[in-house]
Parts: structure tokens; sequence; C-alpha cells
């Protein structure tokens, strides 16, 4: 039985394939397509790195969305997991995960109630806050069901998205937190996604360390009001190699190192980080028409792919130098370089270029070693808010 199947998700028309040598390119497209080997590699790579460094790793669920894959990086060393919404927190705690970390506020009165429940259950459930009446929310729900639960500030460092801009709203923050019955200050979020991108590595670097400099300072007023959470989190894959050397954090929350994707290959790292992580996510499409001289049409388009960062590109089946576009919601279209050509019925597979939403149009995960088929995952957090 696929984990899929065993989850209660429908695997799909290709579970009859799992096992089956050959199998990867005989199945019914567009698909996902994890290969394992890779994954493997980015989980233990990443692990390795914050061993190294000593930071902590709570990677973050919004890539994956998969109970599979966050129990596969605590089991490499990993205290924990981030998730974006409550919902995918709820997977995750209610799956067993530990050190579930909610990086976003969660404040209407029903989802405070449910993030009430999770705490019930969960081990170690953590969320952020940025703002002195969800403080108070959060204080008196807890109050009200008996069970402390662990806060961390979350600073505003450049995104203007959430967080306290300033070091005193911080310290007024952690104060609030600190005296309230039920609440544990445990950490400060300052997680800087405007930084990820940032393809120059000298402008990430400097960048970067604008950052860690506001953090700092928010580090020494709290010291200087008698409050030291322990943690610092933030980060993620595209400063991972930046963020350890900086003295600041001490918890990376990377989260797309396991996958990879066009933008992600953009972005240039030094030294030994240059080639840490594998390509380990893809779109999978099959050749559908074949009538025209230069281009094929294939089943993968809009709907198979997130498109906010450009175009897919090829890796696996088309001749070198073609490309890929979009024909429309249903279809891709494959445009030859030179004279080589493949014809109707061939499958190919595309990077995306955004992993994170990506993942989020599929159900399921088919995972890959070498050429076969080797299970069918669901994307457990899918859609959830």
């Amino acid at each position: 039985m696929t984990l899929a199947a065993a989850a209660g998700i429908n695997p799909g028309p290709n579970a009859y394939l799992v096992g089956q040598p050959g199998s990867r390119d005989l199945l019914d497209t567009p698909a996902l397509l994890i290969d394992l080997e890779a994954l493997e590699a980015n989980i233990q790579a990443m692990a390795d790195h914050t061993k190294a460094v000593g930071q902590r790793l709570r990677p973050h669920t919004k890539t994956h969305k998969s109970v599979e894959i966050a129990r596969r990086q605590v089991a490499a060393g990993a205290v924990g997991v981030c998730c974006a919404t409550l919902g995918e927190a709820e997977v995750m705690g209610q799956a067993g995960i530990p050190g579930v970390h909610v990086t976003s506020p969660v404040v209407r009165p029903h989802r405070v109630q449910r993030l009430m429940d999770l705490n019930a259950v969960a081990t170690d459930l953590s969320v952020v806050v940025d703002h002195p009446d969800n403080v108070a929310a959060l204080a008196g729900a807890a109050a009200a069901a008996g069970k402390t639960l662990q806060i961390m500030v979350d600073i505003d460092v450049g995104s203007r998205r959430t967080g306290v801009p300033s070091a005193q709203q911080a310290v007024a923050l952690a104060q609030q937190v600190d005296a309230a019955s039920h609440l544990s200050l445990t950490g400060v979020q300052g997680y800087a996604g405007f930084l990820q991108h940032i393809y120059d590595w000298d402008e990430r670097v400097r960048r970067g360390q604008e950052v860690a400099d506001f953090l700092a300072e928010v580090k020494r007023q709290l010291e200087g009001a008698g409050l030291a959470p322990p943690v610092f989190s933030g980060g993620g894959t595209g400063t991972h190699a930046i963020d350890c050397a900086q003295g600041v954090l001490n918890e990376l929350q990377a989260g797309s190192y396991v996958f990879l994707d066009t933008d992600y290959q953009a972005v240039k790292h030094a030294g030994a980080a240059a080639n840490r992580f594998r390509e380990a996510l893809f779109v999978q499409a099959s050749v559908v028409s074949a009538a025209q001289e230069d281009c094929v049409t294939t089943d993968a388009g809009l709907k198979a792919f997130a498109t906010d960062c450009g175009l897919p590109e090829l890796r696996r089946g088309a001749p070198a130098g073609a490309s890929y576009g979009f024909s429309g919601d249903e279809h891709g279209r494959i445009t030859f370089a030179g004279s080589e050509r493949i014809g109707l019925g061939a499958v190919v597979e595309c990077l995306s270029p955004h992993c994170d939403p990506t993942v989020n149009l599929y159900s399921v995960y088919h995972v890959v070693r070498g050429d076969t088929l080797v299970d069918i995952w669901p994307v457990d957090t899918r859609g959830l808010r």
C-alpha cells in the first residue's frame, strides 16, 4: 500500500506501477516527482551543515507539506518544523511531529481556540506574536485551557509583512509575554524572506549583515531588560551559509533546500555552499501533439506549475537547447533549438520555477529512485489554512 492510500488519500492512476522497474517513464501525467536519492541527500546535507556550525534546524514545511518528509527531517536531527499556517501546524502536530512552530500570528477567536486545542496534544508547540492585543488573547486562552503556550516575538527585519519594526516594541511585547502566567517567552523570530532570492552573493551578504545588526540590537535591548529568550530563529535556503556566520541566529528555518527550483538555482553561493543541494522535485509531462515542425505540445500547462518566477526548465527527456513555455491552462510547449526532435508520447521532466506553490497544485508525490516508482506520498497539508 502506498503512503497516500494509507493516509486515506487517493493515490491516483499510477499506484499499480509502484515497484516496477522502468515505471518512472510510464506514469500518467502531469505528475509531481520526487527524486528520493536527491531528497535524502539534501536532508542530510542541511543536517550536517547546521550541526557543523552549531545551529539548530527547524525546517519550513510550507515547501513540502508532507508529514513523511517532516519525519525524515526530524530523524536527521531537526528540532522540529516550521508551519506557515495553523492548518499545516494541526496536521504536523497531530501526526506526532515535535517542535511545531507557527510562523504567522494566530489572531481570530476561533483560530485561537484551534491553537489551544493543538497545544493540548502537540509536543513543544510555539507561535509568533507581533501585537499586544494578540498576546492578551493568547494569554487568556492559555490560562483558560490550563496549559502553557510557547511564544516567539516576531521581528520585522525588512519585509513589512509581520513582526514589530523596532527593538523597543520587541522589548515591550516580550515583557508582556513574560508577565503572562501561561505564556513562555522561548524565542525571537527574524525571518528575512526578501534576502533569500537576491542572486548576487556579495549583495546578499551585505544586506544580510544589516538584518543581523538589527537583530543583535534587539537581543541587546532584551538582555538589558532582563530577558534572554534562548532561540533566535530565521534564515532560509538562500542565506543558510550566511546566517551561521553572522552570529545572531541560532536556529535556521530553511525549507526549499529539500527540492530546489529554477529561482533558487539562480541564487549564487560561495565555497562549499555552492553545490550543497541537488534538484529533487520535478513535474513530468507527456507530448500530446507533434503536428508542428519546430515544437511539440505537452499536457502540463499553467495549471501544472506555479508561474510567479518565470518558466519551467527542461531537465530530462528533451533535446539539448530546447525550451519550455506555456500554451494555455492544460498545455505546455517545447520549442526546439536544433534538428533533434521528440515525438508523440515522449516523456519530459521539468524543474519548477517556484517549488512551494507548485507542490500546492498536486495531491500526491510520485517518489522515484532511479527509473522506478517506489511510493506515492500524500501532500498532506495542501491548501490548509
